[in-house]
């Protein structure tokens, strides 16, 4: 099989077709975009919960003197309830779950409230109306129901915490965002394998009468179709260098240089490793959906 001629036939129907050519380049592009997008989010994600999963604590708060909770009628914790609350902790059933527990009394907990909403505060809350506190560090978090039963309608106790539970909503709303991407991407995939089917089916018509001499002098279907199938694949190539480049300037100026620096609460970052990690993959993906697309099509074409 002669490549040159391959090629060159190749290049002809690119440049016959530049319009078409442009519009399976862009579409290309802005699917694949949403694609390396979709893979991003998911991997920050990931490394949020991670991130959080490792850190976030369970809180079994003792009742105050304002406390409303039933189980708080008797007004503030007493030594006995709270000598009660770690000797649980301490036993052979939930020990072996916990990584290590911090008790935080009142004034513990005032400072820090005064640390966190500034002096100011100092003559609004006093000591008395702030949690004696249990903070909990689990060996596995996704087991933090095992507190939640142990300590629930326990007498002293006002409410039991897992503060994982405050971060779930964002990670709800980072998967739906993800989910929405996902779905434009595969509407624009689908709409760059129709774009490319076109593309090589107009360029089989332009040259339906080289086709029929190189039928006439024996011409194998495969040195027939190479060219056309070459066709979709460099116009998909240069769109998913396209959207690669996307991913990483988008990883570079929008993740490293605006929002690592502005979202102080999130401190673990997807950066351009695993950008990098993701161009391989639209790559693959243009390049495979632009050869099967054409490939099906113009042999469809030929059969006609």
């Amino acid at each position: 099989m002669r490549v040159g001629l391959i090629l060159s036939e190749a290049f002809t129907g690119l440049r016959r077709n530049a319009s078409m050519v442009i519009s399976v380049v862009l579409v290309t592009f802005v699917s694949l975009t949403f694609v390396g997008a979709a893979m991003l989010m998911q991997m920050q994600i990931g490394a949020m919960k991670d991130f959080w999963v490792d850190r976030a604590q369970v809180a079994i708060y003792m009742c105050t003197a304002i406390s409303q909770a039933p189980t708080c009628a008797n007004g503030v914790a007493s030594e006995e309830q709270l000598a009660a609350v770690q000797e649980k902790l301490d036993g052979a059933a939930l020990s072996p779950l916990i990584r290590d527990v911090r008790f935080e009394d009142r004034d513990e907990a005032y400072q820090n409230a005064l640390e966190l909403f500034g002096d100011e505060y100092a003559s609004v809350i006093t000591p008395d109306q702030l949690n004696e506190t249990f903070w909990i560090n689990l060996v596995d978090q996704q087991q933090s129901d095992v507190i939640f039963e142990a300590f629930s309608g326990t007498d002293g106790v006002e409410e039991v915490k897992d503060q994982l539970q405050y971060l779930e909503p964002l990670f709800s709303a980072l998967t739906v965002a993800t989910y929405i991407a996902i779905g434009i991407a595969a509407l624009m995939l689908v709409a760059a394998v129709l774009l490319i089917a076109t593309t090589i089916r107009l360029s089989a018509f332009a040259r339906r009468r080289e086709l029929g001499i190189m039928r006439l002098v024996g011409a194998s279907n495969r040195f027939i179709q190479t060219p056309f199938i070459l066709e979709g694949v460099f116009a998909a190539l240069i769109g998913s260098l396209l959207a690669s480049a996307a991913v990483i300037a988008g990883v570079h100026f929008g993740v490293d240089q605006y929002l690592r620096g502005r979202v102080e609460f999130v401190t673990t970052w997807v950066g351009l490793a695993e950008a990098w990690i993701v161009v391989p993959v639209l790559i693959l993906i243009g390049v495979l959906l632009a050869a099967l697309s054409a490939s099906f099509a113009i042999r469809r074409w030929l059969r006609a």
